[in-house]
């Protein structure tokens, strides 16, 4: 008894890693044909960024299109956008949450664009926040907090 019951527990967690490993191909290979995509439709442009914000996708100013396109999970989640100025328009733009953290505001920038998307940031970058761990924090707390030796 205990041991088809252990048999079938094996059996079970086995089927579940190969189905999660075949369905983590097919999600590489469908990321892999939108970055190919995206690499060829890619061109670099000069945008002055007026705001960013994560908002709904309801509530933002995107093409109907667009809204259309998403996935069902993206239009549950706030998405970053930025809202800038690109010639004589002003348009709101889509980019990835590194990228949203890269660009400023009230400034002119370069960066490259697929559509609508922003793939990449190329002058205006602002310096990167190196994050510090928790035993940094309370190292820099401790060195602030002791007396000085003279």
């Amino acid at each position: 008894m205990d041991w088809t019951l252990f048999l079938i527990v094996f059996v079970v967690i086995a089927a579940l890693i190969a189905g999660l490993y075949f369905w983590g191909k097919r999600l590489q290979k469908k990321y892999d044909d939108q970055q190919q995509l995206i690499n060829q439709h890619k061109q670099a442009l000069s945008i002055f960024v007026i705001d960013k914000k994560k908002d709904n996708v309801n509530n933002l100013k995107l093409p109907k299109q667009v809204k259309e396109q998403l996935p069902w999970i993206y239009k549950k989640r706030k998405m970053p956008v930025v809202i800038a100025k690109i010639g004589p328009q002003i348009q709101t733009l889509m980019c990835d949450e590194k990228i949203y953290n890269s660009i400023p505001t009230k400034k002119q920038i370069k960066v490259e664009m697929a559509g609508i998307l922003i793939v990449k940031v190329l002058t205006g970058k602002l310096p990167e926040v190196k994050k510090t761990g928790i035993v940094s924090q309370i190292k820099t707390k401790a060195m602030q907090l002791r007396p000085k030796a003279k």
